[in-house]
């Protein structure tokens, strides 16, 4: 099984008549499938920069459903699961679901449950990449900024004029005017609200 940038969904049951009846609801659904009918085989394959999610059966041979679920996260996997399951039970639901599951079905599967447990795991997996996406972009542009333009940017983020910026650093107000013109353009910053949500971000980023 090779890695793949779009979203797929993989199928993981020890059951080839679930793993071919959830493979051919989903593909007609729209969605790119992979199957494995082990824990070990989708562990020997899994690389972390699969997009997707995971439709997991609990109850399998070897590896459990389960226990691969707490062998991902420890590995800092980061692909919403599915659970599925034809023997379930509310403790097996409890540890599922706080572990991160999107969902918990019972067999026989409802397909309309099932497809729409999908979706969310499936939205959700964007989410997260386009949320990343946009940290690396915003931290990115953060460290093109110099010492003085970090000042700049720290106390007009807090509301401070530019005859107080001036005054506070030792400079003209006609001096922080370039200043904030140059980092507002590297930033691409449009106004000052999104200003602001870099300099929270970069008070993160140094509280790390």
């Amino acid at each position: 099984m090779t890695a793949t940038v779009e979203q797929t969904v993989f199928i993981v049951d020890d059951d080839a008549a679930v793993r071919d009846a959830l493979a051919l609801l989903l593909g007609l659904k729209g969605h790119r499938t992979a199957i494995f009918s082990s824990a070990e085989d989708f562990l020997s394959s899994f690389r972390k920069e699969w997009r997707g999610c995971l439709v997991l059966d609990i109850k399998m041979g070897g590896i459990s459903g389960l226990d691969l679920q707490a062998q991902l996260a420890a590995q800092g996997a980061e692909l919403p699961i599915v659970v599925i399951t034809g023997h379930g039970d509310a403790a097996s639901a409890r540890v599922a679901l706080k572990s991160g599951a999107v969902d918990f079905l019972e067999k026989p599967l409802d397909d309309e449950q099932l497809v729409a447990a999908v979706s969310t795991a499936l939205e959700r997996d964007a989410k997260r990449r386009a949320d990343k996406v946009s940290g690396e972009a915003t931290t990115s542009r953060l460290a093109r900024l110099t010492p003085r333009e970090r000042q700049v940017m720290d106390l007009a983020a807090a509301g401070r004029h530019n005859r107080e910026i001036g005054e506070a650093l030792g400079i003209s107000p006609r001096t922080v005017e370039v200043y904030k013109a140059r980092l507002m353009e590297k930033l691409q910053a449009r106004n000052l609200s999104e200003l602001i949500r870099f300099a929270l971000t970069a008070d993160r980023e140094r509280a790390i």
